[in-house]
């Protein structure tokens, strides 16, 4: 069964990475051209190789130009082709979703497809910063074990997004995680006198944004107490 989805927020995103693919093609080509005339670039294979590989770096848009080299008067140029640019942008926003299930609504299939993405989020969110990727489990329990943190990262951000949208706060938890990322922990060196070595671990102060991601979870805004240990100047011989 397929299921066509057609999603404003994700027009406006098609139509603003596509716009800076185009402009960034454009550039490039234009720098092609220049090299072309300045006799920097002759051998045709050569040319024809700086245009395929602009084509596999750009291939949103490369489709919409057609890029020519006239060999006998050694000259490169490049024409649009509007009408697959039209249609590439009637088509903005739109995806479509496949399932084997027939069970289910054009709505049902598009829930289900939002919850998986989420799901994902959530394991990626707790793998990739716990460096607990790849999942190199030979034991059924580790593995089990392993299944059930990510399931329990997912509703620890179910909870956290949750919150926020019960204050009428639309935000993911990536963008939260992005906003705490400068929230951080220190470590504070300072020689003394006597020759020993003072250490303070402690929090940076929290920014405004910081402050209120705290209030709205309902967390303190003092990340740790300060710890303060102390350390022998290790001894240095020649």
């Amino acid at each position: 069964m397929y299921s066509l989805c057609v999603s404003e927020g994700r027009e406006a995103k098609d139509r603003a990475i596509r716009e800076k693919h185009e402009r960034q093609l454009k550039q490039d080509l234009q720098a092609l051209q220049t090299r072309i005339e300045k006799g920097q670039l002759k051998a045709t294979a050569k040319i024809h190789e700086a245009v395929g590989r602009l084509k596999e770096r750009y291939p949103r848009v490369a489709r919409y130009y057609r890029m020519e080299y006239d060999e006998q008067q050694k000259r490169f140029s490049w024409q649009e082709d509007l009408d697959k640019k039209a249609i590439a942008e009637k088509l903005d926003g739109g995806y479509v979703l496949k399932t084997d299930r027939q069970d289910l609504t054009g709505d049902e299939i598009w829930r289900t497809y939002m919850l998986l993405t989420r799901v994902e989020t959530a394991f990626r969110a707790m793998k990739s910063p716990l460096m607990e990727r790849p999942l190199f489990h030979h034991l059924q329990d580790r593995t089990q074990t392993h299944i059930f943190l990510c399931v329990l990262a997912y509703h620890l951000l179910a909870a956290i997004e949750k919150r926020f949208l019960d204050h009428d706060i639309h935000t993911s938890w990536w963008t939260l995680r992005q906003q705490l990322s400068t929230h951080q922990v220190v470590t504070v060196v300072l020689p003394t006198a006597d020759g020993r070595i003072l250490k303070i671990r402690k929090a940076t102060t929290p920014e405004p944004a910081h402050k209120e991601i705290y209030t709205t979870l309902n967390i303190p805004t003092e990340v740790m107490k300060p710890v303060r240990t102390w350390h022998e100047s290790p001894i240095v011989t020649e």
